[in-house]
């Protein structure tokens, strides 16, 4: 018997080519770490492209802030621009983007610093007020004289100047032509309505007291043949007359009660109304009612 025959077998091992892969990977990975030994980076150009991408890519940052962010606002001057979310740390964080969205801003309520629509409103009225009383100031300057003899009074109401000419100097008892000598006064009236602002309201009122003459048959005819030759003197001053209208009540809008003849007289006027552009002078409520 020969030796072979006495030799026990011997067990398969792995194939022959698992060695010459793992000698492979070796020097493969020598070769990248070698590689990376010798390279190099460039913080700053390696910032500019990721800060690329993420505007690219609108990729979303988080800030720790020590207060919740707040902006300002002309209408509200309190309020955040995010959400704050809770976290386990003991900061406050909120997600930002590089250029933040139009911020919608909630109705504010009571007793929270801010400011309603219902108050801006009110506030905005208010300025508007302010402007209104300031140039019926001005009239009234220009108007001293006549206001202090009692020709003419200048009010405010509701967006409008109202510039009264009383009958006392201006209009003879029964008629429609002015005096002569108020040519003067009417000169410095033209002179503030071209001045003015908005639509231009004539309107003629007389007192209760009925009036059959041969150029008039009732008020209504004398009060709208006044307010017309106011209108002219406006016309031929420069008022333009797409602004203006002409309207005539008779004695259906009184100032004061028709009980006795200073009352009357009172009411045998004829107003100039400055009514302001947001206002409809075509509308009722806006001819002295």
């Amino acid at each position: 018997m020969s030796d072979e025959a006495d030799c026990p077998k011997c067990k398969a091992g792995a194939p022959a080519w698992v060695m010459t892969f793992a000698d492979l990977m070796s020097l493969l990975m020598c070769f990248f770490v070698l590689l990376l030994s010798f390279a190099t980076m460039d913080v700053v150009r390696f910032r500019q492209m990721a800060a690329s991408l993420k505007n690219a890519f609108g990729v979303q940052k988080e800030i720790v802030a020590y207060e919740v962010v707040k902006g300002t606002s002309v209408i509200a001057q309190h309020f955040s621009p995010a959400t704050t979310e809770p976290t386990p740390l003991e900061e406050i964080r909120q997600t930002t983007t590089e250029d933040l969205p139009n911020l919608e801003i909630p109705e504010a309520t009571k007793g929270d610093g801010k400011m309603s629509r219902e108050e801006m409103a009110a506030k905005l009225a208010q300025e508007q007020q302010k402007k209104l009383e300031a140039e019926a100031r001005k009239i009234r300057e220009s108007l001293t004289e006549e206001i202090r003899a009692g020709k003419i009074s200048v009010e405010t109401e509701q967006g409008k100047i109202i510039i009264r000419i009383h009958e006392k100097g201006s209009f003879p008892s029964g008629s429609a032509v002015l005096n002569a000598g108020f040519s003067p006064s009417m000169k410095k009236i033209i002179k503030a309505v071209k001045n003015s602002r908005g639509k231009v309201l004539v309107a003629g009122h007389t007192d209760n007291i009925p009036i059959a003459t041969e150029w008039y048959r009732s008020n209504w005819e004398l009060s709208s043949a006044r307010a017309v030759t106011v209108a002219h003197e406006l016309l031929r001053g420069g008022v333009d007359p797409k602004r203006m209208m002409v309207v005539g009540y008779a004695d259906t809008r009184p100032i004061a009660p028709n009980i006795n003849a200073k009352n009357r007289a009172l009411n045998r006027r004829v107003e100039i109304i400055l009514v302001q552009d947001s206002y409809d002078p075509t509308q009722p409520d806006l001819t002295m009612e």
